[in-house]
C-alpha cells in the first residue's frame, strides 16, 4: 500500500489493538523447571504507551494465552483492555470498537500469525511485525521495521501521531514538564 494511502488510514486511528506474543514479544516464552513463566517485553513500548496516552489513542491487548506476565505488563504500561485465551480475536476487536462507539476504520490492529489475519484485515489500518508468519504480511496494509519485541508500539503510536501532526508539540510538552525546558 502506497505511503500517502497508508498515512490516509493512520489519521482516523482512536484505537490501537495488539496481539502480545510476538509482537509485544519475539514470541519466546521461558518456563523453568519449577513451571514459572518468563516473556520478555521491550522498555521501549513503555514510551509507546504513554506517548498514547498523551495523544488520546487508546490502547487494547488480545492475546491467544493467557499468561500472568501479560496481566503485569498491561497494568504497567497502564493499558485497562487486555483479553486473553482469545482465539477469535476478531469478536473481540469488534466488540471492543463497538463499546468505544468506534468503527473498524478507526482501529489499528498489530499481529503476527495466523489468529491474527482476520483483525488485520477488518481493521482500519492492519500491520504485521516484519518478522511476522508469512500469511499474516500477505494481508496486512503495514508492516513495521521493528520484529516482534523490539518496540513496536512505540513505533505505531509514533506514526499515528505524527500522521496527526501532533508528535512535535507532544514531544516539547513533554520535554516542558519533565525537563523545564
Amino acid at each position: 500500500m502506497k505511503a500517502s494511502k497508508i498515512n490516509q488510514k493512520l489519521k482516523k486511528i482512536k484505537l490501537l489493538a495488539l496481539d502480545v506474543d510476538g509482537v509485544l514479544t519475539n514470541g519466546s516464552i521461558y518456563i523453568s523447571s519449577d513451571g514459572s513463566e518468563m516473556k520478555q517485553f521491550s522498555i521501549e513500548d513503555s514510551t509507546g504507551a504513554a506517548f498514547a496516552r498523551s495523544g488520546d489513542i487508546e490502547l487494547a491487548l488480545i492475546s491467544g494465552r493467557y499468561s500472568k506476565a501479560t496481566d503485569i505488563r498491561s497494568e504497567e504500561l497502564k493499558i485497562k483492555i487486555c483479553h486473553q485465551g482469545v482465539l477469535n480475536k476478531l469478536d473481540y476487536l469488534e466488540k471492543i470498537a463497538s463499546d468505544m462507539s468506534l468503527s473498524l476504520d478507526e482501529v489499528a490492529y498489530v499481529g503476527d500469525s495466523y489468529v491474527d489475519v482476520p483483525p488485520i484485515k477488518a481493521a482500519g489500518l492492519g500491520i504485521a511485525v516484519s518478522d511476522a508468519h508469512p500469511v499474516a504480511l500477505e494481508v496486512a496494509d503495514f508492516v513495521s521495521s521493528s520484529m516482534g519485541g523490539e518496540g513496536v508500539l512505540l513505533e505505531v503510536v509514533e506514526l499515528i501521531l505524527k500522521s496527526k501532526g501532533q508528535f512535535d508539540s507532544m514531544i516539547k510538552e513533554m520535554e516542558k514538564k519533565v525537563y523545564n525546558v
